[in-house]
């Protein structure tokens, strides 16, 4: 059988701020917590259906400025709801940027984390129509 990749599984992201980590994922994008291996380290898988896409590790303390120039640049999940998604980002006061990608039929909204990671959601673009975007 050749080889040939699937799709992403997951991410697996750092953070000192667990339970916050877990309130924002699940509050701003839908995202529950479900089960995990007994790991040996405090962490929490997050969940879109059957499937546990963020993978959470607790840690003592954030990272330095070293290693914060590190992180993750993004990782980005495709949704439809693109106005709830808007709307829900204003209501909680986040960070919410929204831009067409050019030449590409998609709208990304750019969204960060508690702990400064960038998630974008990609829409496809027919759910902007009529939109200031």
């Amino acid at each position: 059988m050749a080889f040939s990749l699937k799709r992403l599984d997951h991410v697996n992201v750092r953070t000192a701020d667990l339970e916050g980590m877990i309130a924002w994922y699940a509050e701003m994008l839908d995202m529950r917590s479900g089960p995990r291996p007994d790991f040996p380290f405090p962490g929490a898988w997050l969940y879109i259906g059957d499937h546990p896409v963020v993978h959470l590790v607790g840690q003592s303390a954030r990272p330095d400025a070293e290693e914060a120039d590190l992180r993750l640049e993004h990782f980005a999940l495709s949704a439809t709801g693109l106005t709830r998604l808007i709307e829900r980002a204003k209501a909680a006061s986040e960070r919410c940027e929204v831009r067409r990608v050019p030449g590409f039929p998609i709208v990304q909204v750019n969204l960060w984390d508690p702990d400064g990671n960038h998630i974008h959601i990609d829409f496809d673009a027919a759910e902007a129509e009529g939109l200031d975007i």
